[in-house]
């Protein structure tokens, strides 16, 4: 069974009422359960009545079951984020306020103009999150954050996935999104090595605890 979670969304919106200064968001909006139209009006929204203190966070989509719950079809994970990654362009189009004409593969646009418009310009920071070189990939390219997962492709929690998340998979994936992001990478490699040798020591005391 699939225990249904509060949605985003509202709570979102409440969290922001009854605050003046904490930075609002979720991590993360799942792709396929949004048009990237509504998406981008409802982030635009928060961003608005939150006074500029929303984070946007998308991700591909990832937990077979939850779709298949909902009646939602599934794809490889491939063409989730290839969904993933146009939305992701369609979205920052939509939070310029200017007049959209998109067709592309899973979205087709037509004279519509995003509104109202987010506070923060050009858009509210953007995280994209995922465990696969090719969502990191494209979260290195695109968002202003890059949320590390495990590498859940699969569509279930598994081995496989728990051990995608050790010190030596993390090093990795901070290659990946070093080399994806090019001029974007915004963390020297001493600091790339720091943060490495602080991953292999937590992960080396986590196999040492009792049940680790």
């Amino acid at each position: 069974m699939i225990w249904s979670r509060a949605e985003a969304v509202p709570a979102i919106a409440a969290a922001a009422a009854a605050t003046q200064t904490l930075r609002v968001g979720c991590r993360v909006f799942c792709n396929d359960y949004r048009h990237p139209v509504m998406l981008a009006k409802e982030a635009a929204t928060l961003d608005l009545l939150s006074d500029g203190r929303l984070e946007l966070g998308m991700g591909a989509g990832w937990l077979r079951g939850e779709y298949e719950a909902a009646g939602l079809p599934f794809d490889a994970a491939a063409t989730r984020i290839e969904r993933l990654e146009e939305s992701v362009g369609l979205v920052k189009v939509l939070f310029s306020g200017e007049p959209v004409q998109h067709a592309g593969r899973f979205y087709r646009v037509s004279g519509f103009r995003g509104a109202p418009l987010p506070v923060q310009k050009p858009h509210p920071p953007l995280m994209i999150g995922g465990g696969g070189r090719r969502v990191l990939s494209l979260a290195a390219r695109e968002a202003d954050v890059v949320s590390f997962n495990f590498d859940n492709r699969s569509g279930v929690i598994g081995a496989d996935g728990v051990r995608s998340g050790t010190a030596d998979a993390t090093a990795q994936k901070l290659s990946w999104v070093r080399e994806a992001a090019g001029a974007r990478f915004g963390m020297d490699e001493a600091l790339v090595a720091e943060l490495t040798s602080e991953l292999r020591a937590a992960f080396a005391e986590l196999r040492g605890t009792p049940g680790g």
